[in-house]
């Protein structure tokens, strides 16, 4: 189907909108696959926060062009990923998704502007997810502090320890 220069120009600004504002951006190969497999895909990556689009690739080439990404051009028929929220989870479903899979490949990304390779993908679907990872630095953070504080209080319940042991020996009747 041909599109008009205007449909084409909508489209561009489409493509260039999803770009800036995505975190990352993961090219899947597909082939043979099925609406309904399509769909199952989009809803796995629409629950990890992201979008998933078939792409024209003549026109995601330019979209990547005019936001500033330097790649080489996009072959086969794509489906794009755009991480709105959290790069690893959607990483994660990219990667879980062409496991044990004959009709998606995954190719490439781009993270920060910057192209990455599939092993990196892939590296990046065995990070923590967000939540976790804000878990282990706010327990890296707490620990010397309340560390601090306990070191801070110790001396003064060993004061409090030894004027209690002294008023309760004060207390007690000696038989004489």
């Amino acid at each position: 189907m041909a599109f008009t220069k205007q449909e084409k120009s909508d489209i561009l600004a489409r493509y260039e909108s999803w770009l800036k504002n995505s975190q990352a951006v993961f090219v899947l190969e597909y082939s043979k696959m099925t609406m309904k497999d399509v769909d199952t895909l989009r809803a796995k990556v629409r629950d990890a926060g992201g979008q998933l689009h078939v792409v024209k690739n003549t026109l995601m080439g330019l979209a990547l062009k005019n936001t500033g990404i330097q790649s080489r051009t996009l072959q086969g028929t794509c489906l794009c990923g755009f991480a709105m929220t959290d790069a690893p989870a959607l990483a994660k479903v990219f990667a879980d998704a062409t496991k044990n899979s004959e009709i998606l490949k995954l190719k490439l990304g781009f993270l920060s502007g910057q192209e990455i390779t599939a092993a990196s993908i892939k590296s990046l679907a065995e990070m923590p997810p967000l939540p976790v990872m804000r878990a282990k630095l706010l327990g890296l953070i707490q620990t010397p502090a309340s560390q601090l504080v306990r070191t801070l209080a110790e001396p003064a319940r060993q004061v409090a320890y030894v004027v209690k042991a002294y008023s309760e020996k004060e207390a007690t009747p000696t038989a004489a």
